[in-house]
């Protein structure tokens, strides 16, 4: 699963933290050329392939790789992610030429989900259609509210009548699959305030939503008016309440709520997201990007956690120079991949697979961790975990204070 990043913006938002920048021109080409390059050198670096033993089918990238099989067969890359920064930003051809790489180095089906993150400003008909042709398939679209004054609060560059108008282009040419962001927890916001933005949220909609409450990160402006105590945030009774409120509205409205921020319809699911909190081997390609894969084309077969450059100019001259611009790589030991999966897991409504859990620890089971008297069977007394022949995973009361269940989790996972 690659995952290149735009990180350019047109401004920043208030409350953003992310690893992108605003400058007075891009060069586009030169940026291009060194997404290609990188997206090629480490997808080669990988060498990440689909095994057949016998009939069965299995992916390297748990603790120990499987024996060489005499005939691999080419992986197929499940999706590809353009995120940001803001990736709409950026022209259908440098999207295009991204997409030729990933096809070169790797199988790309003509089926595999190809998203692309995009801002309403950045959104009309004409760019779509340009992102659609050069192979884009879905969309997701950082709305974040449908009320100006909030918009405005956020920073944002779109009004509420520019995202409702974007949102239904964007259905026009990705039916089905075109995905909406909200925030929740603004300073000031109310419960009948966001109640209502949620309705309109439900009637602009397509079959996948997003919802995240408001994180003030230090450094950003919305944090700083906070902390001087000119904006009021919604106290934690309130926010519980909120989320609440969205889960129960949208799955009377046809939605499952697949994660704990993600909800989807008519089988919607995003497998971009899904290949993160499952744990599979993903690519990060461009500033500030990061990645979990075997780098088996240095005769690793160990998981790392890597981190390209943050700075695009310090960047491009490293992939201009060496193929790519890994700043840090980190060898995941097998203790580190187990609380991975587990904490990622845990965030969707199947958790953690026994399957998949095999992958990782063939030797250990997940009944054995977490069957046994402890901190998870205290958990399942009490209503908010389930263990069965499916696997380890949150009930619904579960899921809204998965947070506060993982740290006794951990702990029963270090212990054996």
């Amino acid at each position: 699963t690659p995952c290149p990043q735009w990180p350019y913006c047109r401004k920043r938002c208030s409350y953003c933290s992310f690893n992108t920048y605003v400058v007075p021109a891009v060069d586009e080409a030169a940026v291009r050329a060194c997404l290609v390059r990188e997206a090629h050198t480490l997808l080669r670096l990988s060498q990440v392939q689909r095994w057949v033993h016998g009939g069965v089918h299995g992916r390297c990238g748990a603790l120990r790789c499987p024996p060489a099989a005499p005939h691999p067969l080419p992986y197929s890359v499940t999706s590809v992610f353009f995120g940001g920064g803001t990736p709409s930003l950026a022209s259908p051809r440098t999207v295009a030429a991204v997409l030729e790489a990933v096809a070169e180095a790797a199988h790309l089906p003509a089926g595999a989900e190809v998203t692309l993150e995009a801002n309403p400003s950045s959104t009309d008909t004409t760019h779509l259609a340009g992102f659609r042709a050069a192979g884009v398939n879905r969309l997701s679209i950082g709305v974040q509210s449908l009320d100006d004054t909030e918009l405005r609060l956020l920073g944002r560059e779109h009004t509420a009548a520019e995202a409702q108008r974007a949102v239904e282009a964007a259905r026009g040419l990705f039916p089905g699959r075109t995905s909406i962001d909200l925030l929740f927890g603004l300073p000031g916001q109310s419960r009948d305030a966001w109640a209502q933005g949620l309705e309109a949220a439900l009637e602009l909609c397509d079959d996948h939503i997003s919802l995240y409450q408001l994180t003030l990160e230090r450094g950003t402006a919305l944090a700083a008016q906070v902390r001087a105590g000119t904006l009021p945030l919604p106290p934690q009774d309130v926010l519980a309440d909120m989320y609440q409120t969205a889960r129960t509205v949208l799955v009377a409205s046809g939605f499952r709520h697949y994660e704990v921020s993600n909800f989807a319809r008519k089988g919607a699911l995003s497998n971009h997201n899904l290949s993160y909190w499952r744990a599979d081997q993903y690519i990060g390609v461009g500033p500030g990007a990061h990645g979990r894969f075997v780098p088996r084309g240095e005769g690793s077969c160990s998981r790392e956690a890597r981190v390209q450059t943050l700075e695009p100019v310090a960047w491009m001259r490293e992939v201009q120079s060496q193929g790519h611009g890994t700043r840090s790589r980190v060898v995941l030991n097998p203790l580190e991949q187990l609380e991975e999966l587990l904490t990622l897991g845990l965030r969707t409504d199947e958790g953690v697979t026994h399957k998949r859990w095999g992958h990782f620890s063939p030797q250990l089971s997940l009944q054995a961790v977490f069957g046994v008297p402890g901190e998870a069977q205290a958990l399942q007394e009490q209503g908010w975990l389930l263990l069965d022949s499916g696997g380890l995973r949150c009930t619904w009361a579960g899921l809204a204070v998965l947070d506060s269940l993982l740290p006794d989790l951990l702990c029963q996972l270090q212990r054996h």
